[in-house]
């Protein structure tokens, strides 16, 4: 096995996936994802990507096709040996809890492993902690806000200490200031902790900021993958996809066609954005700090 090969810790060969009502959800996908990347299956809605995460975790069955963990197929794992290695996060956190407590319901994948309580109490209070979310321990499920409530699904699979991470959506239904802590927390797992993530979403503004890849989808189809600058360049298939360039962007390049701005390329951040805007003001016009 090469290198290349190694480093590969999630894996889908050619899957193709149609529900009962005879649409394609999914038309032979092939990509795979490094160990320690943040990678986002960026997709319009409707586009084949929760059924590709719920294939990934072999909640559904592909008709073609198999995905890999570590080199290993998923359908020769149980369902225990998956769970540790590979956690999904639902959109929807009323469909992922069901404790009546915070502590209940983060328990629960823990204590399915046989854990003592101690260490299934380790567990639970350490995941908590890590979502930011350690003073919910004994707070009933019905009184958390939606922002609580994804923290505590969070929570819950992390209790499970998985090397992979898939969240569908993890900012949809947040607030701006909650989706970018949200997005702070997953890249602090990415980078501190290690672990590999895997986020499907169409928001796009802070993408650049954390995603090493981007995979686009498009009615069940991988139309691209590439560097968040690789794939925002290609104005063509973002279009196709339904999707947008992020709204720096959008405003850089205004300024550059209708005013004639020299900005060359298309910065993707607001530092981006600054850095290049700073280059066209003369030095004795800064302010000395």
């Amino acid at each position: 096995m090469n290198e290349q090969e190694d480093n590969k810790c999630l894996e889908a060969r050619s899957l193709t996936f149609s529900y009962q009502e005879g649409s394609a959800a999914l038309q032979d996908v092939n990509f795979h994802v490094n160990r320690g990347e943040f990678t986002a299956l960026l997709a319009s809605n409707g586009s084949g990507k929760t059924t590709l995460l719920k294939v990934l975790v072999n909640l559904l069955k592909p008709h073609k096709g198999e995905v890999r963990v570590e080199g290993q197929k998923i359908t020769d794992m149980s369902s225990e040996q998956l769970y540790q290695k590979v956690g999904l996060v639902l959109q929807n956190p009323s469909d992922q809890l069901f404790g009546a407590t915070v502590a209940e319901d983060v328990a629960f994948g823990p204590r399915n492993l046989g854990l003592s309580g101690k260490e299934v109490d380790e567990r639970v209070r350490e995941s908590l902690e890590c979502v930011g979310a350690g003073e919910l321990y004994e707070r009933a499920i019905h009184h958390l806000s939606f922002g609580e409530q994804k923290r505590v699904s969070l929570a819950g699979v992390l209790a499970m200490r998985p090397s992979i991470l898939l969240l569908d959506e993890s900012t949809a239904g947040l607030d701006p200031m909650g989706e970018a802590q949200m997005l702070k927390l997953l890249n602090r797992l990415n980078t501190e902790r290690g672990i590999t993530v895997v986020m499907a979403t169409h928001s796009v503004d802070l993408l650049p900021l954390f995603a090493h890849r981007l995979c686009v989808l498009r009615h069940g189809r991988l139309l691209r993958e590439g560097t968040p600058e690789e794939i925002f360049t290609d104005r063509e298939m973002v279009d196709k996809a339904g999707l947008r360039i992020p709204y720096i962007s959008h405003l850089l390049q205004e300024l550059h066609c209708r005013d004639g701005v020299p900005i060359d390329g298309m910065p993707l951040t607001m530092r981006d954005a600054r850095m290049r805007l700073l280059e066209l003001i003369p030095a004795d016009m800064l302010i000395k700090r």
